[in-house]
């Protein structure tokens, strides 16, 4: 196993990690709360939940997508 699909994998589990806490986060009272009023979820939750995702894609491409 080479090294980008080692760092593909990581990258796999940190964004699932992210999303887990984006979305533990979106659904505090605080946060559903501020939703509720602004329409939209807060800077932090947001950067979780974009970091995750982009981690997630960046991840799956070093893992399974590079030869």
């Amino acid at each position: 196993m080479g090294t980008p699909k080692i760092v593909g994998i990581v990258l796999l589990v940190v964004g699932i990690l992210l999303l887990f806490f984006g979305w533990q986060a979106s659904q505090s009272v605080g946060e559903q709360l501020a939703e509720t009023f602004t329409g939209r979820f807060s800077n932090e939750t947001m950067w979780y939940i974009i970091g995750g995702v982009a981690a997630i894609v960046a991840g799956a491409f070093l893992a399974f997508f590079r030869k």
